[in-house]
């Protein structure tokens, strides 16, 4: 069989880094949160129309997003970090990502401003294909008309995007947010188009889970909220090799050492040295919600039994399988 080379995307970060280019472009703007099937509709839209004009497919994004920079305590929990979100829309085939920084400079610059030095001068946008409720420019100033009406004046097109809909429900990062809230991973994986992960780096926590025999990696989510918290059982990808795991994302209220979430999985039957490797964790099942415990003892108590009911959970789904 014939390899295929995969096409080489362009990533472009901050705005100093827009040049004019030699060439127009198919552009869309959003937060592209979790790349859902909503998302990966409009990505084909732009893919389409770009493949039909000739020219580079862009998606433009925002580091932080802008509920971040607002009220990064209060934005919704993110359901990727911006190196997932990339890879994401690489596999997608999308040829530029451009991430602008989130800023007060960005705030600031008004609706005309942004099409001027953003979408003119920085993308030469040729198409653009956004929501028909986006809103741009400094407090919101800029709507769908306003773009449509800058299109005409500097030649390029404004086309709504797609709605996808699953069960009545236009598919959205926040209905994907509600249904992992409710630890349905199979209906996750619906609206996503793929299992729900948690990809990172393992690196070096206070050797706590080791101490109490249940040794953990630690994966820093550097957030202050998660989309999902509990114990769960987890499939831990290493270097290409699934593994079985326990896991436990939140702030480890016995230890009451957390103000943001971390994910931290025991991996069973593993005895392997893993910092500093990236893991990608699948959650599969929902044990318990997480709890704070009067003391250790009885913290580890729990855990023993997280993991004896995590090695039946995983030996009821083997034997159901081998049934079917």
């Amino acid at each position: 069989m014939l390899a295929v080379k995969q096409k080489k995307m362009t990533f472009i970060r901050g705005m100093h880094n827009l040049h004019s280019p030699d060439h127009r472009s198919i552009v869309t703007i959003g937060s592209f949160d979790g790349v859902h099937l909503g998302h990966q509709a409009i990505l084909k839209q732009v893919q389409a129309k770009a493949k039909e004009l000739g020219l580079p497919s862009v998606v433009m994004v925002f580091e932080p997003q802008p509920q971040e920079f607002f009220s990064a305590e209060k934005a919704p929990a993110r359901l990727m970090r911006l190196r997932e979100k990339i890879e994401a829309l690489r596999d997608l085939g999308i040829d530029q990502v451009v991430c602008m920084q989130f800023n007060r400079a960005l705030r600031s610059l008004t609706a005309e401003e942004f099409v001027k030095q953003v979408l003119v001068q920085g993308l030469a946008t040729r198409y653009l294909i956004v929501g028909d409720d986006f809103r741009f420019g400094c407090d919101r100033g800029g709507d769908f008309d306003m773009l449509k009406k800058s299109g005409q004046q500097h030649d390029f097109d404004v086309q709504d995007t797609l709605t996808l809909e699953s069960d009545g429900q236009r598919i959205s990062s926040t209905l994907v947010r509600k249904i992992l809230r409710q630890s349905d991973f199979i209906g996750a994986k619906a609206l996503l188009g793929r299992p729900f992960t948690i990809k990172g780096r393992v690196v070096y926590g206070q050797q706590l889970g080791r101490e109490l025999g249940f040794p953990t990696a630690n994966v820093q989510l550097n957030r202050y909220s998660a989309p999902i918290s509990g114990v769960f059982a987890v499939l831990v990808k290493i270097d290409g090799e699934s593994y079985q795991g326990a896991a436990n994302v939140g702030i480890r209220p016995t230890v009451g050492d957390l103000v943001k979430p971390i994910l931290e999985v025991h991996l069973l039957d593993f005895q392997e040295n893993i910092y500093g490797k990236r893991i990608e964790v699948e959650f599969k099942h929902k044990i318990r919600d997480e709890q704070k415990f009067t003391t250790m003892d009885t913290l580890v108590e729990n855990i023993r039994r997280d993991v004896n009911n995590i090695r039946t959970w995983f030996s009821q789904i083997k034997n159901t399988e081998n049934k079917t």
